[in-house]
């Protein structure tokens, strides 16, 4: 009924009219004759045109809607159904708006959902994307890792090649050397012996042509000193003979005679037992104890001050040290904190003070013992050196020599530093330590002699395993300092000072007549020595300061042991190769040690 309100109010016309101008069929052209020729067209449908569309059209129903739309206009509310039929159409037109707007509202939210996911989708592809690169990137890094490892194994393979061949060259160059040595001393040899041969023939020949002159010579000479003996014998017979018959004959000379010679008897007797008694009264002041090793209270220093008076009074009393740890080289803190220990212990004597104990620890051949002797000589001190290694041999006799070593000790009028090195050896625990009787009695008498602080001696203990001690002991110990490995710089100096006490020093004295022969003059070769001594330094890390002099002294005896006597950079690298070569295997000596300890303590714990 959509179609009855676009007549715009034309209600003039009935339902009947309007009915019956669609009913009308539609025509082609302009006329009945156009209808039908378009129907017999649409018959023959040669033309190609489109087909008859009232051909199978039921007029029946718009009839029948025509005879209501006339029954509805004869009807007194025709008007009314009007108006109620635009109003539903207007209904219908509101709701189909509605309807249209919602589809447009769910199309707009399909359309959005669409963008979403759409978005959704970019994101989970740039995801992927980013991921699928992230592995690329992560494999052609493992590929580029693997490269470079493969031509790192390859770099080494060749450098290890290229070290064997040099090895391998360095051995012939060695075995020719020490064959051409060989030779030539071979060839010394033989002309050695060719000319002692000759000369012993030549010797031989000059004998036996001289051989009558010399038998008469010797025979004169013999018979010449069987005369002296005869005459001489005589006259000294019969002086002897002629005064004890002179001597006999008179008695006042006899009972002087035996008077003075019971005197004399009687003085040598007294005087030895007076040098007896002499003796062990200096043996009690100055004699050394068994325990101490070194000490520089002995005789010896009375016979030099003697000898050089003048010179030991600018040693010990006009002159002292500018610096107490010269020629020890350590740590800049550690050298400042032992110079202010050296400058304390120096002026306790004349403050009226007591002496201090003191602990040092650190690995082997750091410089503990060095400065205890250099604390000594620069606080005027002596100084006596025992181990700790040599009381538990002493069995029950190291109370008796503890107890000697404490009694010599404060004796001593200047004041003693008593060094203990390795004193862990018998100061151990003696609530965990398995230890003998004895060496507990040896410990017990050194904590009796060093219970309270002294004033004529100080002890000075050192070892490489402090966590050791007894308690006891590391409560008598006033202050403790740690000795390490030196550093980079540290084994610059190091490496610098022994190869100046070592080869430049003999290189300066030139060659001389010794006491065996003439002494071989030491030649350095061309280089830089200050860059070599650096890369020394780094490749010796670990090493202490006494395997850093070692490696001075084997500088030394390879430059004597080569054939020119020239010091040559080879000889430098081979020496420190080999020193650290053997350092890793004492390493690897202690690692097994330690392990070895631990396993056997394992059943215990």
């Amino acid at each position: 009924m959509s179609w009855l309100f676009g007549l715009g109010g034309q209600q003039e016309k009935t339902f009947a009219d309007i009915l019956s101008e669609t009913t009308t069929p539609p025509t082609g052209g302009g006329g009945g004759s156009s209808g039908s020729d378009g129907g017999d067209e649409g018959k023959d449908g040669k033309d190609g045109g489109a087909p008859k569309i009232w051909s199978n059209f039921d007029p029946s129903g718009l009839e029948r809607a025509a005879k209501a739309a006339r029954d509805l206009d004869k009807s007194a509310h025709a008007t009314q159904a009007l108006e109620l039929a635009r109003l539903q159409e207007t209904t219908k037109q509101t709701e189909h708006q509605a309807n249209l707007k919602e589809h447009e509202a769910a199309v707009e939210q399909l359309r959005i959902q669409k963008l979403h996911v759409e978005a959704e989708e970019r994101r989970k592809t740039m995801t992927e994307e980013t991921k699928q690169n992230n592995q690329r990137a992560q494999y052609q890094d493992q590929l580029a890792r693997k490269r470079y490892e493969d031509q790192l194994a390859q770099q080494r393979e060749m450098n290890e090649e290229n070290m064997r061949k040099q090895e391998e060259s360095v051995q012939k160059q060695e075995a020719m050397r020490r064959a051409t040595v060989e030779h030539e001393s071979e060839l010394r040899h033989q002309n050695e012996m060719k000319r002692l041969a000759a000369k012993m023939e030549a010797q031989a020949k000059i004998e036996r042509d001289n051989r009558d002159i010399h038998m008469e010579k010797i025979r004169l000479e013999t018979a010449e000193y069987r005369e002296t003996v005869l005459q001489s014998i005589k006259t000294a017979g019969s002086i002897l003979g002629a005064g004890i018959s002179n001597f006999l004959a008179d008695w006042s000379k006899i009972s002087p005679t035996i008077i003075g010679l019971t005197a004399l008897a009687a003085g040598v007797y007294t005087a030895k037992s007076g040098i007896g008694v002499t003796a062990r009264y200096v043996e009690s002041r100055l004699g050394k104890p068994s325990l101490v090793r070194e000490t520089s209270r002995t005789v010896a220093n009375i016979s030099t001050t003697l000898k050089h008076p003048i010179k030991t009074l600018k040693k010990w009393s006009l002159a002292k040290p500018e610096n107490a740890l010269k020629g020890i080289i350590l740590e800049k803190d550690l050298n400042h904190r032992l110079h202010e220990i050296a400058l304390s212990t120096s002026n306790t004597k004349s403050n009226g003070g007591v002496y201090r104990n003191l602990l040092l620890y650190g690995p082997p051949g750091t410089g503990k013992t060095m400065f205890a002797k250099s604390l000594a000589h620069h606080s005027k001190l002596d100084y006596a050196i025992m181990t700790g290694g040599d009381i538990a041999p002493m069995g029950r006799d190291g109370v008796t020599a503890m107890h000697k070593v404490f009694n010599w000790a404060e004796t001593s009028n200047k004041g003693l530093l008593l060094f203990i090195d390795e004193a862990d050896a018998f100061l151990r625990k003696r609530s965990t330590e398995q230890i003998s009787e004895d060496l507990r009695s040896s410990l017990n008498a050194f904590l009796y002699r060093t219970g309270e602080s002294s004033r004529k001696f100080m002890i000075v203990l050192a070892s490489n395993q402090p966590d050791q001690f007894d308690w006891a002991i590391s409560n008598r110990i006033d202050e403790m300092v740690e000795f390490k490995l030196p550093t980079l710089d540290e084994r610059e100096m190091l490496v610098q000072h022994y190869f100046e006490k070592y080869i430049l020093h003999a290189a300066q004295r030139g060659s001389m007549f010794g006491k065996f022969g003439r002494r071989r003059n030491i030649k350095v070769a061309n280089f830089d020595f200050a860059d070599k001594c650096h890369q020394i330094a780094l490749k010796t890390e670990g090493l202490s300061g006494r395997e850093i002099a070692k490696l001075g002294i084997a500088w030394q005896a390879s430059t004597y042991a080569s054939i020119d006597g020239e010091l040559t950079e080879e000889i430098l690298d081979a020496r420190v190769s080999e020193m650290i070569k053997q350092h890793k295997q004492k390493v690897e000596w202690l690692k097994e040690d330690s392990d070895d300890n631990i396993s056997y303590l394992k059943p215990e714990l």
